[in-house]
């Protein structure tokens, strides 16, 4: 069994994975994490809403990797980048599912790449990585005859947008048709704004209730519409990935990997 410690333990998503981690065959949680003062020294299994686990919660990512080999974190960026600071010492894998990094912190991220192994993916979802891996021939076939557009949505409690998905299908686009996508990317119309260039990639963002995760792409021509949505009904689906993700890096030698990779496309 690979142990494996867990950020955010005691958070919505944590106790997700927690759980998944809970009916893993190839997974055992060996060490939960959480901000000083959030649930110190309870049961990260009695936390999550299951059974107990005898693992109980710290705020020291030292102590909670101290007999694990992989990590597991989905926080915020500059507590992502602190955690990864302590994987690369201490030689530990680690899969990242943050979103909100800036291109600066992905680019550090690659970096550590180069010591320790790493998956990094703003989504995990399978169903998600198949979409990006569909948007490459979409915009290969329909070429520039399409307007592309993304409209993305998601609960109110998400602070970054776009989300990290909708950026990540939008830099899909952007490769496959040959652009650059800081170049190619309008995040927001109002106004005067003129003609739309066929150059463009719309990327709007819709906020509100308790949405999980929606993205749709339209790839939008005179006459007609095509468009691919992917809908998120639970987060174990992100949890689901993560787990697969870090499975599949215990095999693997020091790499920057992603989702991708871990679906061998």
């Amino acid at each position: 069994m690979i142990k494996t410690a867990v950020t955010g333990a005691a958070g919505r998503m944590g106790g997700r994975i927690i759980h998944i981690i809970r009916e893993s065959e190839a997974l055992e949680l060996g060490g939960a994490v959480e901000l000083s003062g959030h649930r110190i020294g309870e049961d990260a299994g009695s936390v999550a809403g299951a059974s107990p686990l005898g693992v109980a919660i710290t705020d020291s990512l030292e102590e909670a990797l101290a007999d694990c080999s992989t990590l597991i974190d989905f926080t915020y960026p500059e507590v992502t980048m602190a955690n990864l600071d302590v994987c690369v010492r201490l030689g530990k894998r680690v899969v990242i599912g943050t979103t909100g990094l800036s291109p600066d912190q992905r680019e550090k991220i690659r970096q550590a790449g180069e010591k320790i192994p790493v998956v990094f993916a703003p989504n995990m979802s399978i169903g998600v990585n198949v979409c990006l891996r569909v948007l490459k021939d979409l915009t290969r076939i329909l070429g520039s005859d399409f307007d592309t557009e993304i409209v993305e949505l998601h609960h109110n409690k998400k602070k970054d947008a776009p989300s990290g998905t909708a950026i990540r299908m939008g830099e899909v686009i952007a490769e496959a048709a040959g652009k650059n996508f800081a170049e190619s990317a309008v995040y927001s119309r109002h106004g005067m704004i003129g003609e739309r260039s066929s150059g463009e990639i719309g990327l709007q963002t819709v906020r509100g209730g308790d949405i999980i995760g929606e993205h749709t792409v339209y790839f939008i021509a005179n006459g007609e519409r095509i468009e691919l949505t992917h809908r998120a009904m639970t987060r174990d689906m992100f949890a689901r990935g993560a787990v697969r993700a870090a499975a599949w890096l215990a095999e693997k030698k020091p790499g920057f990997y992603d989702m991708q990779d871990v679906l061998d496309f």
